[in-house]
């Protein structure tokens, strides 16, 4: 069904395809089993992280849903999980349009979108209202206009407003699209930054009498590999929960459409050498300790497969559903049972970082 629809929305501007579908999966949820097969339930690939049970690696990544609006519908895709956001504690439009773009050359995406969204207290209300259907993650940012020294106050008041309704929360400070944000991931800033959210984290849960959510740290693939170990390293010893290798990417090299020039993030398949080397990294960084969620140009069994073997636990996913189609979970879910069968593994968790000491090959 989605190769009769993708050259329909394919000839209207990227946002506005992107906000019909989200508006037409948030109306009728039930949509999306009309566009693809049922996932199936694959006792291989279900696992438990953080206290709670994924029945398959394959989760949507922050960005497609900021606000929260058809979280259900995603869930009728087949997602394990769904990540919502960014989210920032008070509304803000976000950039100038046009600012997405599709590099259909080279199955990508640049987006400036700036962190537009409806606020904490929105996806609050939406949250509340929603069936949950599976594991809902939440994606923390700052406001534009908050200066980076004050950052952390913009974090804590997402979380303490988004607590009762997330299953774990992601610290994103690797957008390349907020003036200064990546600033962030200097160590001298991430790590208090990180130690004030478990701080939090752990108060509300006291206070609220709520389990203790994992709070994740969203990275860059552009820092340089030594920065990477070392952040990753000083992450896992202040006892962060996980990390998501990788976000966009300010990288241009080796693309060939038209709008490779527009500034923004990149995501996609060029972004895939890069993401999972990034993965291996943080794998090594943290000595398996840690789990790590993959993102960035994953489209086949293949490359989920990749991701695996480099040190994720989980895949996410955006770019490819918007070139695949809501079809591309299921067929991910199959080939990666497929895959861990043929090559001997009787659990997703005993391939995991296999590959992760492995030199690294472009």
């Amino acid at each position: 069904m989605y190769r009769v629809i993708r050259p329909l929305l394919f000839q209207l501007a990227p946002e506005r395809a992107h906000c019909l579908t989200l508006a037409a999966l948030a109306r009728t949820p039930r949509l999306a089993r009309l566009a693809c097969a049922p996932v199936p339930t694959i006792p291989t690939l279900t696992q438990e992280l953080w206290g709670l049970r994924f029945p398959h690696p394959i989760a949507l990544a922050a960005g497609l849903d900021k606000n929260a609006e058809a979280v259900e519908g995603f869930f009728h895709v087949g997602f394990s999980a769904v990540e919502v956001g960014t989210v920032t504690p008070r509304p803000q439009p976000g950039n100038p349009r046009p600012r997405l773009f599709r590099l259909v050359e080279d199955e990508a995406l640049v987006n400036r979108m700036g962190f537009n969204n409806d606020g904490a207290d929105a996806m609050a209300s939406r949250l509340a209202h929603t069936r949950r259907l599976g594991i809902i993650g939440v994606n923390l940012g700052k406001n534009k206009t908050t200066p980076n020294a004050r950052a952390v106050d913009d974090y804590l008041t997402s979380m303490r407003r988004l607590y009762e309704v997330a299953d774990y929360f992601v610290m994103n400070v690797s957008s390349p699209n907020t003036p200064g944000l990546r600033d962030l991931q200097a160590a001298q800033a991430l790590l208090p930054l990180v130690q004030a959210a478990l701080d939090e984290r752990d108060r509300l849960a006291r206070a609220l009498s709520a389990p203790r959510r994992p709070v994740l740290v969203k990275l860059a693939p552009d820092l340089a590999d030594d920065v990477l170990e070392d952040v990753c390293h000083q992450l896992a010893l202040a006892g962060v929960d996980g990390l998501i290798a990788t976000n966009t990417t300010v990288e241009r090299t080796g693309l060939h459409s038209q709008h490779q020039r527009e500034t923004g993030g990149l995501s996609g398949r060029p972004l895939f050498s890069r993401a999972t080397e990034v993965v291996r990294l943080a794998y090594r960084a943290t000595g398996g300790q840690l789990p790590i969620v993959a993102s960035g140009g994953v489209f086949d069994a293949s490359d989920a497969y990749a991701k695996v073997l480099a040190g994720a636990s989980l895949v996410q996913l955006y770019t490819a559903l918007i070139y695949r189609g809501p079809g591309v979970v299921g067929e991910l879910v199959r080939g990666l049972a497929q895959r861990l069968r043929a090559d001997g593994y009787a659990h997703l968790q005993e391939a995991i970082g296999r590959d992760a000491h492995a030199p690294h090959r472009v």
